[in-house]
């Protein structure tokens, strides 16, 4: 299997979202978000249509899924550190260096998050949080190792409850991660996440362009 971004890509949203079944050949990637799989499906050149199931909770809410054999792209995610069952015990997973910023960017689109607010302790002082949630630590230990000696960013891990964890990354080091997963236009990405990425990143310009006029005035 040859690498490249979008491979990467995918393979990031195969470690947060995707199973493997233990049939050795048979792959499920499930997203409530349709676009997240249509990217998926395309990246793979997948044909399998792109079918529907229900959560098991009382709103019934969709997700999509697809699902497909592929023996040989099976055998390549075994060798890469993804199995079935990986929930709890995946720990590495084996992408080059040259395309980690796409499979962080899989990764993020998965199980990532970021979230902003202005902070009513000081004033004038907008917060941003970028993150990762997985039920396994030793996976985000090396992922928090991988990032600080690929970027130098350095990030934390907490419990965030119901036996998952967070590495999670403030207001600085958010900003210069998500510099690094969105380094070009027209990436193939859950386009809902960059534009709410877009939108904080574009309150902080405009509030360090104000604050800087606000000093040369002074």
């Amino acid at each position: 299997m040859k690498w490249s971004h979008n491979l990467a890509y995918a393979v990031g949203l195969i470690t947060t979202d995707g199973s493997l079944s233990k049939d050795g050949r048979h792959i499920d990637f499930t997203s409530k978000d349709i676009e997240q799989v249509g990217n998926f499906k395309k990246i793979l050149n997948l044909r399998n249509k792109i079918g529907i199931k229900y959560s098991g909770r009382k709103d019934g809410k969709p997700y999509f899924r697809i699902q497909f054999g592929d023996v040989k792209f099976y055998r390549f995610l075994n060798s890469i550190g993804l199995y079935s069952n990986k929930t709890k015990i995946l720990k590495i997973v084996l992408v080059p260096e040259k395309y980690f910023v796409d499979f962080l960017r899989g990764v993020l689109d998965g199980d990532g998050f970021t979230y902003s607010y202005w902070d009513k302790r000081w004033k004038s002082s907008f917060m941003l949080y970028t993150g990762v949630v997985s039920a396994s630590k030793d996976n985000l230990e090396w992922m928090k190792k991988k990032i600080y000696k690929l970027y130098g960013i350095e990030g934390r891990i907490r419990y965030a409850g119901k036996s998952t964890f967070q590495l999670i990354y403030a207001k600085h080091n958010s900003i210069i991660l998500l510099g690094k997963i969105y380094y070009s236009k027209n990436l193939i990405c859950l386009k809902r996440k960059l534009l709410k990425v877009k939108k904080a990143l574009g309150i902080i310009n405009n509030h360090a362009g104000m604050a800087k006029s606000v000093n040369a005035q002074s």
